[in-house]
């Protein structure tokens, strides 16, 4: 009955069609006959086979009651769940449409970028965590109680002062503490103290004067770069610094003998004189402006300067050189101008990213796969360095001395392979006695091998630098084989590990963080300021 109806409709059409086309017709009756047809199309199959066709667009009969109270929702959605699924059975692989068949890969292609992406980010964030140390997070600061903070805030700077040199010097017993290692230094218990009492008392008071870019402006990369680093945070930080210069007990000359070099030095002259003399009225400037340093003659205030020249630059003014704390890359005490005990021995560090300070720090390879018992690479200046060579260079298998390193070897390892792939990394003196190498060998975890007559070690004051590096004389230079290898393995497993303990004390972390270089820095001039401090006898 239904292909005889749609057969009727079919040959209606054509005959439509042939009259419409080979005779002429009123429209308007072919578009009523058109709508009639169309409806005639539609209801008669609907009428006459009511459950062989489903519409689309048409509900399925429920199956059930027709009345469903309001608080059964849940049975209404499961009776028209189980009414469709009788009406519409599952369709079989052949019935599903073609369009359906792009789908999956679509999904296949959309799967495979996401895990390229997901593989790729993992590559990446791999690079990143072998190029950076991972920085364990030191605790944070034990509160002070309210009644110390009002006793504090009642001291004058002096008596500040001296309170917490009494305190140094009865401190508690350290035996035992989770993020400082009492192997690396002299005395845990004296600096653990000193530094929480700096932490509560110390403020520092910056002068604003001098104009940019010697003063104010941090030089943030290259071997000079602790200076930089160090104003740039201290500058920056709310903890110690205060605008009040009554409340202060120390004093900061915000100066960079690089930019001072950069600034006034002319090229090839070798005249040092133009650096002093600015330096010079600075002081004395200083001096006119502000009561504070005539009170003790620039003992309580203190500069920063890595540059090669900083102690020079200081000459022209007697009180400039004698008294200030002086934190100095160039801590040679048989010059005259570095005061051990009074000044302070600033680290070398080289920083080649400032975004990045902390690139390529870590990673050293286990003692068995470091084939080389001591190495060194750089430039041929000063006494020490070509001598170095003289004696070793290419005379011995385990040792690698090179000057600037060849571009051949390093091909086949990089500078900062090598030392990660040594035992023992060289330090020798240049034109100064100062060198980045000490800190470089630090970060890369290979023992440093310090060789610069004279000079006073970073942090020696706290430090125990025989922990975790080896010191050797210049005139011990022919038997340098000889001192490394009579080392035994146990002392040299020591040194290795306290060397990686130490070496949070040394990092330029993007943001400060307790007992970090930064921090270690501060707390050698807090600490050297404390020594001024006498205690009266009665008390």
């Amino acid at each position: 009955m239904k292909q005889l109806v749609w057969r009727t409709i079919v040959v209606v059409m054509r005959e439509l069609l042939w009259r419409c086309v080979w005779n002429k017709v009123d429209w308007r009756k072919l578009l009523f006959l058109g709508v009639v047809m169309t409806i005639v199309g539609i209801l008669v199959p609907t009428f006459a086979f009511p459950h062989a066709v489903n519409m689309g667009f048409l509900s399925p009969p429920l199956a059930g009651s027709s009345y469903m109270p309001w608080n059964g929702s849940v049975q209404l959605r499961e009776a028209v769940t189980e009414a469709r699924v009788q009406q519409f059975p599952p369709l079989s692989a052949s019935s599903v449409l073609s369009l359906n068949t792009i789908v999956p890969s679509r999904n296949k292609r959309a799967t495979a970028t996401q895990r390229k992406k997901s593989v790729l980010k993992r590559r990446k964030k791999k690079s990143k965590e072998n190029d950076e140390l991972k920085v364990f997070l030191p605790p944070p600061r034990s509160p002070i109680p309210p009644r110390m903070q009002r006793h504090i805030r009642s001291l004058s700077s002096n008596d500040a002062l001296l309170y917490a040199k009494k305190e140094i010097e009865r401190a508690p017993v350290v035996t035992d503490d989770p993020y400082l290692s009492a192997s690396i230094f002299r005395n845990i218990s004296v600096f653990k103290r000193s530094y929480e009492l700096m932490e509560m008392i110390l403020k520092v008071y910056i002068y604003p004067d001098g104009d940019r870019p010697i003063f104010h402006e941090p030089h943030l990369y290259g071997i000079y770069a602790s200076e930089g680093w160090f104003m740039k945070f201290m500058e920056a930080s709310r903890e110690f610094v205060t605008r009040d210069p009554e409340k202060a007990h120390l004093f900061y000359l915000p100066y960079s003998a690089r930019q001072l070099e950069l600034a006034l030095y002319v090229p090839n002259s070798h005249n040092l004189r133009p650096l002093s003399i600015f330096m010079r009225d600075y002081a004395n400037m200083i001096a006119a402006k502000y009561p504070f340093w005539n009170r003790t003659h620039g003992l309580d205030h203190f500069l920063v300067a890595c540059h090669d020249w900083g102690p020079y630059t200081l000459t022209m003014h007697k009180e400039l050189t004698k008294n200030t704390i002086k934190a100095l890359c160039n801590a040679d005490v048989s010059e005259g101008i570095f005061t051990a005990g009074q000044d302070v021995s600033l680290p070398e560090t080289t920083i080649r990213t400032p975004k990045r300070p902390l690139r390529n720090v870590g990673g050293g390879v286990r003692v068995s796969q470091r084939p080389i018992l001591a190495f060194f690479a750089g430039n041929m200046h000063g006494r020490v360095r070509p001598k170095l060579l003289k004696y070793w260079h290419n005379k011995d298998d385990d040792m690698k001395i090179y000057g600037p390193l060849p571009i051949g070897v390093s091909r086949k390892m990089t500078y900062v392979q090598h030392m990660k792939s040594s035992k023992y990394c060289l330090c020798p003196k240049g034109y100064e006695v100062n060198s980045p190498r000490i800190v470089e060998a630090i970060y890369y975890e290979c023992v440093p091998v310090i060789i610069a007559d004279n000079f006073v070690l970073p942090f020696s004051e706290i430090l125990d630098w025989n922990a975790f590096s080896v010191v050797v004389a210049e005139k011990d230079i022919p038997e340098l084989k000889e001192i490394l290898l009579a080392i035994p393995l146990r002392r040299y497993l020591t040194m290795l590990a306290n060397l990686k303990m130490v070496q949070k004390h040394f990092l330029w972390n993007p943001r400060p963080l307790r007992y970090d270089l930064f921090h270690m820095i501060l707390h050698s001039i807090w600490f050297s300021r404390l020594n001024q401090i006498q205690i009266p006898q009665s008390q």
